[in-house]
């Protein structure tokens, strides 16, 4: 990875980083915030699987949409760098704990995606007693997030509408999505370890 995480308490590397609330990618990241809840609701109270998956799959294939529309806008913030991929990982966990409690998918997928994200914090509270700040969002990363929040819908159109091609299609997703996440965990870890000892060092 080539970017370092900017220390906390100094300037971001980024000179068009803006501390700017009210920003257009800010929006869409908000709305789609608002989506795990809507989803959760229709999921496991209102039990309407399609109407779930319709707020699921605008919810997942709209995560590029934010960032897209902060670069071409020149709308970069601070809090938007923090809200994406906090929405993003809502997203993946809110839908697996969903999945979980209606059998769409076995508890074993759940607690390995959930042991990444203990990794992940883990690495991160390191980072932060030194100093640093949350790494930037590495291309893997991105690439994992959008092959889960890909497959989840096809997962629950596939227990809904049960056909062989959707069930193929969905978990062909999700394990490739997993196994880059875990790709992407492992070298925010490897990423933390240089910076703490290069910071012990000095």
């Amino acid at each position: 990875m080539s970017q370092r995480p900017a220390r906390v308490g100094t300037p971001q590397a980024s000179d068009h980083l803006t501390d700017r609330v009210f920003t257009l990618p800010n929006l869409i990241s908000f709305v789609r915030l608002l989506g795990v809840p809507v989803f959760l609701y229709l999921l496991l109270v209102a039990r309407v699987d399609v109407a779930a998956i319709a707020v699921l799959a605008v919810g997942g294939t709209t995560d590029w949409v934010d960032g897209w529309v902060a670069r071409r806008l020149h709308q970069v913030s601070r809090l938007g760098e923090l809200l994406d991929p906090f929405v993003d990982r809502l997203y993946i966990l809110a839908t697996l704990v969903a999945f979980t409690v209606r059998e769409v998918v076995p508890w074993q997928f759940t607690v390995a995606l959930l042991a990444r994200e203990v990794l992940l914090l883990g690495s991160l509270g390191m980072l932060r007693r030194h100093g640093y700040g949350p790494p930037p969002v590495h291309y893997v990363g991105k690439t994992a997030t959008f092959l889960l929040l890909a497959a989840f819908p096809v997962l629950l159109l596939a227990k809904a509408v049960p056909a062989t091609v959707f069930s193929a299609a969905g978990w062909s997703l999700a394990w490739w999505g997993l196994a880059l996440y875990w790709v992407a965990g492992v070298m925010y870890v490897v990423q933390a370890g240089r910076l703490v000892r290069a910071a012990r060092a000095r």
